[in-house]
């Protein structure tokens, strides 16, 4: 089944005039992060927190900002430095290599807020970061925008699990924090991700103007946080285009919709792009 499934998967990919790729934490894990499904996982990453008894959901919380900056940056600078230092696997490489041959026709939609596709190559410009990011903050205050992380360098104490410099607003000195949308969220500032959307819906336009064959590749999308599935599935059935989704758990896909393939980002990406 898996060889027919990836034989059918390489023949849609090479009919395509345009690649839309939707992705989620499994992107990352081959580079060596964390996903953070289950609580299992996340304590491992974070061994203070299960002292504290908080899991991913209770910590990615605005709240902590206000009542706690420096657990809260403890954890966000954590993630930050961490982001920071990734190498992003072989198959951000051969994704980029194929949208090359394909014009450079192509969008990526994803959930991640690390910045792997930016460093991997990818245009800025061509991707819709639907949670933020963690390389731009905002004020937990006042509204004097979206900045760059670039300059923030949050200094731990890995013990205590504390945060030793608590970045400032220049405009009003209350707490910064990064730019992305957490849980119980209403002070996001999602401006930034307001503009991506606009490019996003303006390439799916002219798409649609010029008749171009889409597909969508769907990597490392779990049913948890379903953000990124149902943006594909309703994608793939209003552009009337095929979906291949790789996952090594969450597979399944209605053979109507396209075709799964049973597994992680890197091994998938280079069975699809011919590299095994």
């Amino acid at each position: 089944q898996m060889i027919e499934n990836i034989k059918k998967a390489r023949e849609l990919v090479a009919k395509a005039d345009a690649i839309l790729i939707t992705a989620g934490a499994g992107m990352g894990v081959d580079s060596g992060l964390p996903d953070f499904r289950g609580s299992l996982g996340f304590w491992e990453a974070y061994p203070p927190l299960k002292k504290l008894g908080l899991d991913f959901e209770s910590m990615a919380n605005p709240r902590w900002f206000i009542s706690k900056p420096s657990l809260a940056l403890a954890f966000y600078g954590h993630r930050l430095q961490l982001y920071r230092q990734t190498v992003p696997h072989e198959g951000f490489a051969l994704l980029l290599e194929y949208v090359k041959q394909k014009n450079n026709n192509y969008f990526i939609y994803t959930s991640n807020v690390d910045g792997q596709f930016q460093k991997a190559g990818f245009n800025a410009d061509r991707i819709v970061e639907a949670h933020g990011s963690i390389h731009h903050v905002q004020c937990t205050v006042c509204d004097s925008g979206i900045t760059t992380a670039k300059k923030i360098d949050i200094k731990l104490d890995e013990q205590k699990f504390e945060a030793l410099t608590i970045p400032r607003c220049p405009k009003c000195e209350a707490v910064l924090r990064p730019n992305i949308c957490m849980f119980e969220e209403t002070t996001w500032d999602e401006s930034r991700v307001m503009m991506q959307a606009v490019r996003f819906n303006k390439w799916l336009k002219k798409l649609k103007e010029n008749s171009q064959r889409l597909i969508i590749i769907e990597i490392g999308s779990g049913r948890k946080i379903p953000t990124i599935r149902e943006k594909g599935e309703y994608l793939a059935q209003s552009h009337k285009s095929k979906m291949i989704r790789i996952n090594p758990r969450d597979y399944r896909i209605h053979e109507r919709l396209g075709v799964g393939l049973v597994c992680g980002a890197m091994e998938g990406l280079r069975e699809l792009l011919g590299k095994t």
